[in-house]
Parts: structure tokens; C-alpha cells; sequence
């Protein structure tokens, strides 16, 4: 399995803005760890995480970095974060259209050529700061 193939697929349906690509790269349980949040399990509960980003932000992912283990079944990708605030999200400041860069990175557990596992870290202070000025 080229876990490396897998991460790009999925982080280039990202930028295309395609729930169905990311989707296909995904195991049917799999574990998504949300930066700040709870612990989601399954394909439906990660598809109402992406309609939800897509409501309140515009993201596209640049200076992408992908690693992977040689035996494929764990991966890691940095990048930056590169953004728009479309729509104020619960808990956060206002959405006013504001615009941030930031550095993030995805870890990653795959399994039968699948990602099982997803976890997702970046500064929410520095993005809360971008976004507040």
C-alpha cells in the first residue's frame, strides 16, 4: 500500500473542494479527531463535519509535506492553512469574511489502503488572533 498515494488523493480532493474524493479515501469507521473537539466515529459524522466547514470557512492547503511509515500504515502531512471566515461558528468570534494562514498538520492511521484514523492539530489561539484583529 503507498499510504503517501492515499494522503495525496485525499488532501488534493480537499483543495478541489471534493467531500466525495476525501470520502473515498476513508475507512467506513473511521476515527475522526477534530483540534479542539470530540472524538468523531464513521463517514456520515465526518461528512457533516465538511458541510459544516464549508459553510464557515474557504480553506486551501498549500507547502504540503507528506511523510509516511515504511509499512504504510501511518502518515503524516504539515502544511499551511490558507483562509477565509465565511460564517461565525458557534463559540468563535464573528465571521466578517477575514482572511489567515496558518501552519497545521493531519496524523494519519491507515488500514487495507484505507485512512482509519485522522487528527488534526493547529494553533487555535494564533487563528482566534488572525481572526480578531
Amino acid at each position: 500500500m503507498d499510504a503517501k498515494a492515499v494522503l495525496h488523493r485525499y488532501f488534493d480532493a480537499f483543495n478541489c473542494g471534493s467531500k466525495a474524493g476525501m470520502l473515498a479515501e476513508l475507512a467506513d469507521e473511521v476515527a475522526h479527531h477534530v483540534n479542539e473537539g470530540q472524538v468523531r466515529v464513521g463517514k456520515e459524522l465526518f461528512s457533516q463535519f465538511c458541510d459544516h466547514m464549508d459553510r464557515c470557512y474557504r480553506e486551501t492547503l498549500t507547502d504540503m509535506v507528506i511523510f509516511a511509515s515504511e509499512d504504510g500504515t501511518r502518515a503524516a502531512a504539515e502544511f499551511v492553512v490558507n483562509g477565509e471566515y465565511l460564517a461565525t461558528d458557534s463559540g468563535l468570534p464573528e465571521a466578517r469574511g477575514q482572511k489567515y494562514v496558518l501552519p497545521a498538520g493531519s496524523f494519519m492511521t491507515l488500514k487495507d489502503g484505507k485512512i482509519s484514523r485522522i487528527t488534526t492539530y493547529y494553533n487555535l489561539a494564533d487563528w482566534i488572533r488572525q481572526v480578531s484583529v
